[in-house]
């Protein structure tokens, strides 16, 4: 992967995350978390949503990638919700 791939996907995995932040209230992890939560939700995202069915394409392939990132993020955030709430 290059540079630019690099930044890429840490831009992309750090607007998923602070999209998915804002949607799950009180669940975000500041800045570089949300960057992780972010790139983790793409990767999750990328994987289960095709085995599910539920792929999709919005046209343009930043905005796609950005929207699966947040998907993804957004299931990241719910599942940590719940573990920390059972602990």
């Amino acid at each position: 992967m290059t540079l630019e791939g690099i930044i890429i996907a840490l831009i992309i995995g750090g607007i998923g995350g602070w999209l998915a932040g804002l949607i799950v209230k009180g669940a975000g992890f500041g800045i570089i978390g949300n960057i992780v939560i972010g790139i983790l939700g793409a990767l999750l995202s990328s994987w289960l949503l095709p085995q599910l069915g539920l792929s999709f394409s919005v046209g343009n392939a930043l905005v796609t990638s950005i929207l699966y990132a947040m998907v993804g993020a957004i299931i990241v955030l719910v599942l940590l919700s719940l573990v920390r709430r059972a602990t």
